[in-house]
Parts: structure tokens; sequence; C-alpha cells
């Protein structure tokens, strides 16, 4: 399985996604778009306005911390 994580600077939401992936030794690539812009234009394009976005083999699969999303995460 293959995790990206979409998350920008300051977002509380981002850090409460990403500590809970740690928690639970889920590995994650993380892109921030505040330190990469590039992917700003990328999100927008699949219809986000907002971080976190968790993709899974590349296609979206949670916006926002959502943690009962998440937890669906554990098993795989």
């Amino acid at each position: 399985m293959s995790l990206a994580i979409f998350t920008k600077n300051n977002c509380i939401q981002c850090k409460m996604t990403k500590k809970f992936l740690n928690e639970h030794q889920i590995t994650f690539e993380e892109h921030n778009i505040t330190k990469e812009p590039q992917y700003i234009d990328y999100l927008q394009g699949k219809g986000f306005r907002s971080v976190p976005v968790i993709e899974k083999n590349n296609d979206p699969i949670i916006n926002g911390f959502r943690p009962d999303l998440l937890k669906t995460l554990i098993a795989q």
C-alpha cells in the first residue's frame, strides 16, 4: 500500500492526521503544499480545496482529519 498525505504548515488537522498514522506505524510520503506549491494545482485539479488529503495508490481516499476513516488503514 502506498500512502501520500498532502499537508501545509500550521494545520492542526494535518498534524493530528500525521500523529495518527505515526502512532499506528502506517508509513506515508508527505507533500507539504507550503514548501511544494506545485501540489496546490494538483489537489485543486482533483476537486480539493483544503488539506490534509490522503491518497492511497494515487487515489484520494480521505480529506480532513477523519479518525473513523483512518482506522480503516490500520489493518491494511
